[in-house]
């Protein structure tokens, strides 16, 4: 499921991008200094209307599926996670080698003098 929602808010930021990109700016800005304002006085009015809802709606589902992606992957992983998983430190720890010994040899022995 979370795959899924995944999947949808790439697409929906996909569509975002476009529709951000299609819509004019209404300030002018450059694209009026290259023609874009002649296209304006003749274009439809309604599609700034429509792309701007657009806009929002892609948004906002961003939003809601963020944050519910969020609630879910914490109710989903708190059930299935045990303490051993979440301690990065038990888990990676590495073990501790045994203590190095000197190797184990006879004892010199000594002749004792004669008396």
């Amino acid at each position: 499921m979370i795959t899924t929602i995944l999947v949808l808010m790439i697409l929906v930021a996909l569509l975002l991008i476009i529709v951000i990109l299609v819509q004019n700016p209404k300030g002018g800005g450059i694209s009026s200094e290259f023609g874009g304002s002649s296209t304006q006085m003749f274009g439809v009015q309604k599609t700034g209307d429509i792309l701007e809802k657009l806009t929002w709606g892609f948004f906002a589902f961003l939003l809601v599926a963020a944050l519910g992606t969020v609630i879910l992957t914490k109710t989903v992983g708190s059930s299935a996670t045990t303490d051993s998983d979440v301690n990065v430190e038990k888990a990676t720890a590495m073990p501790t080698a045994p203590p190095a010994t000197a190797p184990v040899t006879a004892p010199a022995t000594t002749p004792t003098p004669a008396k």
